[in-house]
């Protein structure tokens, strides 16, 4: 792996890349499907509070989207050693903020949904990160069902499972069963990192 971040980019990924700067969504998922052990090696390094390993890899994940996305030719020789600058940064900055947050009292926290939000210093990151966020969520959306949307948006407005069951007549193994849906589904548009 080594070897392969401190050569120059081919001529073929250099191809690929543009492509998926262009939003082919081929090209974006080639490029992910061949960087995701990178991900999946730095996450195992490191630990974020309050998380699983599935969430490291997720936040690696964004980063080798932006990666992807930012790469510029003219100015980094090396993909392979730009995309492990962005995933180091984006895992690190979780980490980052999962640290500050650990003592922080639930009803402390921000929704995500929010537009005046920022978690970074720099606006440039800001927006992209809030860009990023909406195309997700956007993803996402696309392929829950009604249920699912009400199970969610009623989850992150903080309803338990037994709340939202009983607020939507269901039974509550079936919410239960909605939420992992959900998250299979979260992770599933996490993995192919937005097709733009």
């Amino acid at each position: 792996m080594k070897e392969e971040l401190a050569n120059k980019t081919s001529a073929e990924e250099l191809a690929l890349l543009e492509r998926a700067q262009k939003g082919e969504n081929a090209a974006i998922e080639e490029m992910l499907n061949r960087y995701k052990k990178q991900v999946r090696g730095k996450a195992n390094t490191l630990y974020l509070v309050g998380a699983d390993k599935d969430d490291l890899i997720q936040e690696g994940m964004i980063g080798l989207f932006k990666a992807i996305r930012e790469f510029n030719p003219e100015k980094n020789e090396s993909f392979g050693a730009f995309a492990q600058l962005c995933i180091t940064r984006q895992m690190y900055s979780a980490i980052k903020a999962s640290k500050r947050k650990k003592n922080q009292p639930l009803n402390d926290y921000v929704s995500l949904y929010e537009e005046e939000v920022s978690f970074s210093q720099n606006p440039e990151e800001s927006v992209i990160d809030r860009e990023t966020t909406q195309q997700l969520e956007g993803m996402l959306m696309e392929r829950l069902s009604k249920m699912e949307r009400q199970v969610l948006s009623m989850h992150t407005a903080g309803y338990s499972c037994q709340q939202i069951a009983a607020e939507l007549c269901k039974d509550p193994k079936s919410i239960d069963n909605a939420l992992q849906r959900l998250r299979r589904k979260l992770k599933t548009v996490l993995a192919i990192t937005t097709r733009m």
